[in-house]
């Protein structure tokens, strides 16, 4: 099954969504306009169910096959949001709104996943039932876990997920999946450490916490050099470190320090969390000063089902004729909030040559929309084929 025609038919319209939707970006939860497109499209295909309002603002629809035999029921999972990014692209479809875009291309996921959801609409050429799943806030919000703990997976009967990203580097319309774990959990602290401030010229007469705070962030790094399993992947930054004070002359009474933490196993996870904490509080304890400390727990690592990963790479296969093994990547993904309810695998789709996501000069590249969407449509017909 190489790339449908029916979606080399479709590339224009589906690109048109696409560059709307890349106009009006909205963040986190706010995806209202986008929520109110998606759910407009999915009833004007046919859809048999839209449901709206899961995880505040994501989409579900249901589409089902010719025959339901099987009683298989797969879903299928496309982010909404944008990032806070002001765009730098240049293209005549840039964003409408200051300081919003899509830079990490859930637009072209989308559209996508519309793409597809209007083709098995259309032909429902499978035994089964499709559930498509329209997902706000994955940038950094969470939308994943508010959609399962809106019970999602158990009231559509989910049996299986999918989920797909596209990837700067990999070839146009070319894919790379890996079995087992693949995004890092997201963990991010706070640290602040009190000392006492005073007159710069007199430092024995305070608690430097700014001395305090470098020696802490020099001792971190032995986390990942001398407390982590070396062949375990673990990536500890410190990526903020703000004074009290912004004088040449005074010693501050705080420094806040700031960073995250990405692990790939939960073992290294619960050991980089326990080390972080005894090593600020010892660190400020041998300085005579306090260590305030938040541990924001954020994504888990995201897993890949062996067998689902297995069949993936197939369908990719089909499509573009071979599918590569993916590289481990510490970047986050929510889609890791799904695959703990359900076995599934995520998949990258190329997006050729173009600039890194999360820059302000990203943009989707919509030749890569009729290999998406062939993917997706594969997953559902090769999985549930019609009886």
């Amino acid at each position: 099954m190489p790339v449908k025609n029916r979606f080399s038919e479709m590339l224009p319209e589906i690109t048109e969504w696409r560059h709307d939707l890349h106009e009006n970006p909205e963040i986190l939860f706010d995806t209202v306009r986008t929520a109110s497109v998606v759910e407009e499209k999915l009833k004007a295909f046919g859809c048999d169910e839209v449901v709206t309002g899961l995880g505040r603002t994501g989409v579900v629809g249901v589409i089902k096959g010719k025959s339901n035999g099987s009683g298989k029921v797969i879903g299928l999972r496309a982010d909404m949001d944008a990032l806070p990014i002001l765009e730098k692209t240049g293209v005549d479809y840039a964003s409408k709104t200051p300081g919003a875009m899509h830079a990490c291309g859930h637009d072209g996921h989308t559209a996508m996943l519309l793409g597809a959801a209007k083709y098995l609409s259309e032909t429902r050429n499978f035994d089964g039932t499709v559930v498509v799943i329209f997902q706000p806030a994955e940038e950094g919000g969470g939308g994943g876990k508010e959609m399962c703990d809106d019970g999602m997976m158990e009231r559509f009967g989910i049996q299986e997920v999918y989920g797909m990203h596209n990837w700067p580097g990999i070839p146009t319309g070319q894919f790379a999946i890996r079995p087992g774990g693949f995004f890092a959990s997201t963990d991010q602290f706070e640290i602040t450490v009190v000392g006492q401030g005073g007159h710069a010229a007199q430092p024995n007469r305070t608690v430097d916490p700014i001395v305090t705070a470098s020696t802490m962030v020099s001792a971190l790094q032995s986390i990942a050099s001398r407390n982590a399993d070396p062949i375990q992947q673990i990536v500890v930054s410190v990526c903020s470190i703000e004074s009290s004070s912004k004088a040449f002359n005074v010693i501050p009474d705080s420094v806040t320090v700031r960073g995250t933490i990405r692990t790939m196993s939960k073992e290294t996870r619960e050991l980089a969390e326990t080390r972080l904490k005894a090593i600020a509080t010892s660190t400020c304890e041998a300085f005579g000063a306090r260590a305030d400390i938040n541990w924001i727990p954020g994504y888990p690592t995201m897993v890949n089902s062996e067998e689902q990963t297995e069949f993936a790479a197939s369908v990719a296969s089909s499509v573009a004729g071979a599918c590569d093994v993916a590289e481990v990547t510490m970047g986050g993904e929510d889609f890791a909030y799904m695959l703990e309810e359900r076995p599934g695998a995520y998949i990258l789709v190329g997006n050729g040559d173009s600039a890194n996501v999360h820059t302000p000069e990203y943009n989707f590249n919509d030749e890569a929309i009729p290999a998406g969407c062939s993917w997706w449509a594969g997953i559902v017909e090769q999985r549930m084929p019609a009886a």
